[in-house]
This record gives structure tokens, C-alpha cells and sequence, in this order.
């Protein structure tokens, strides 16, 4: 697919659960550690909501760490869940791979979160599910998406 699209490897990131890590077989290890060597980035989505390990992240190389809506919901509400997602932010700045906050809707949210280290973040706040023309419209964004490395729908 991407030499059929033109798209760089670098900008491809496949997002994966838990519950593949999960497998743990050889299978799995080498087509992840095919994929990162090609460039293509490895994001574990939803962390923190299925059967965690910190072991997972150890042996699985991964790129991204995705927390989940679930915990930034209540992120200016309960400390409880404010002190999971700081020690989730905390633990992809010591492995060294960048972090995704999931499901950000107010500006609470997102101060919070920047003034934890979490500097990407998706949610209604910053737009909703686009198609992709949609995109295109968006400013700043169709010089970055036109050309060779444009997504075809």
C-alpha cells in the first residue's frame, strides 16, 4: 500500500490493542519489528484498559502510547484518574515514545494535559471525525496532505 499510495513510511502509524501483544508469539514479534524497521511507526492504542503490562512494553517495541478517553473524561474530576494519566505520561517520557491523550473535550482537559508533558491529543475540542475532503479544508493542513503523499479515499 505504500508504494502503491507514495506515502512514506514515516508517515504511517498502525495502531494495535493490548490484546495483540497479547499473543506473544514469534509471529506477531517479527511482522511488529518488520514494520518499525521500515519506518512505520507502532502505536499502542487504548493503554490502560485491557490487560496492561508494563512487561508488553519491555519486549514489544512500540512508537506511541494512546491513553484512553476513558481516564482523560474524568481527568478534571476525580484525582484519581488525573494521577493515572500523569503516571501514564510519565512512563512514555521515560521510554522515550510520544504519548496521545484520547477523547479531549474541554479546555480543562487540555491544559491539564499539557501541563503534564501530553502534547498530542485527539478529541471534540480540536475537531470531530473528519472525512477525508473535510480534512483538506481544514487550515495549514492541504499543503501537508497534496502531493505523492496524499491519502486517497
Amino acid at each position: 500500500m505504500l508504494a502503491e499510495t507514495g506515502l512514506p513510511p514515516t508517515r504511517l502509524q498502525l495502531e494495535i490493542t493490548e490484546s495483540v501483544l497479547l499473543e506473544n508469539n514469534d509471529t506477531t514479534r517479527r511482522a511488529l519489528e518488520a514494520l518499525r524497521r521500515s519506518g512505520v511507526g507502532v502505536v499502542l492504542d487504548d493503554f490502560g484498559t485491557g490487560y496492561s503490562s508494563l512487561n508488553y512494553l519491555r519486549r514489544h517495541l512500540v512508537d506511541k502510547l494512546k491513553i484512553d478517553r476513558s481516564f482523560v473524561r474524568l481527568l478534571d474530576q476525580d484525582s484519581s484518574s488525573a494521577a493515572i494519566v500523569k503516571a501514564l505520561i510519565d512512563l512514555a517520557i521515560a521510554l522515550d515514545v510520544e504519548v496521545t491523550a484520547e477523547g479531549v473535550e474541554t479546555e480543562d482537559q487540555k491544559a491539564l494535559l499539557v501541563g503534564m508533558g501530553c502534547h498530542q491529543m485527539q478529541g471534540y475540542l480540536l475537531a470531530p471525525p473528519l472525512e477525508p475532503a473535510q480534512l483538506m479544508l481544514l487550515p495549514g493542513l492541504s499543503p501537508i496532505l497534496s502531493g505523492p503523499a496524499s491519502i486517497r479515499a
